[in-house]
């Protein structure tokens, strides 16, 4: 089975317990690891899962992650590691080995849990962080960074270097994941492509298109006729 995965606003954990997968690209096919740690994205993915194959996927909050790997989330951006460059191999392994024995999923989120709060440092939210991603949200996407800063009485690069830390991504770039997002969620079969961009904050069509495909990795006639993705 071939999936497409959108860009999301949440880091994400994907363990491997049966089968094969291999993201998919203009260069080949790259398998990927059993235990992969991803960042935020701009683009769209197109992963290939083997006959029988078993995913168990974490969706951390947007700031969650931080409480767990100390790794600059930033660097994430665009990048999916194998979950053995931030964990001791054996202990991986050994996680590995437990979930494919495990009979049953709610066997396999207790194993996932256990992991996690065996790693949960000392985490207090950032409120600066917090009151920007409500911001972010409540204008769908649609806000500009100076505004934000200034918002919460941060100097523009005070608060871009915060939101970074604990995100995996600039205010920007996660406001323009989130805006998308927001486009694609209210789509309505009534709802002209031209009425989406409009309500998207966009003036521009081929703006919008170029966008869109970047971000779906399909123009918008198509991603909506075909509709397929996680």
């Amino acid at each position: 089975m071939f999936n497409r995965i959108l860009p999301g606003t949440a880091l994400t954990l994907a363990f491997r317990f049966r089968g094969s997968t291999a993201y998919v690209s203009t260069q080949g096919n790259a398998v990927l690891p059993a235990a992969t740690f991803s960042g935020l994205r701009k683009t769209a993915r197109i992963i290939n899962y083997m006959p029988h194959t078993s995913v168990l996927v974490i969706l951390f909050k947007e700031t969650g992650a931080s409480a767990f790997f100390k790794i600059p989330l930033q660097e994430l951006f665009e990048e999916s590691i194998s979950l053995e460059h931030l964990v001791h191999s054996p202990e991986v392994a050994a996680i590995e080995e437990i979930l494919c024995e495990a009979s049953t999923h709610n066997e396999r989120i207790l194993v996932i849990e256990e992991f996690l709060i065996s790693r949960l440092m000392i985490f207090k939210p950032d409120p600066v962080v917090e009151a920007a991603l409500k911001k972010i949200y409540s204008s769908g996407g649609l806000i500009k960074m100076k505004t934000l800063a200034e918002s919460i009485s941060l100097s523009q690069d005070a608060f871009e270097k915060r939101f970074r830390k604990v995100v995996g991504a600039s205010p920007k770039q996660f406001a323009s994941i989130a805006r998308m997002k927001s486009i694609i969620e209210k789509k309505k079969k009534d709802h002209s492509i031209l009425d989406l961009s409009f309500d998207g904050g966009y003036f521009d069509a081929a703006h919008f298109h170029k966008e869109f495909k970047l971000f779906t990795g399909q123009t918008p006639a198509d991603f909506f006729k075909t509709i397929r993705y996680w």
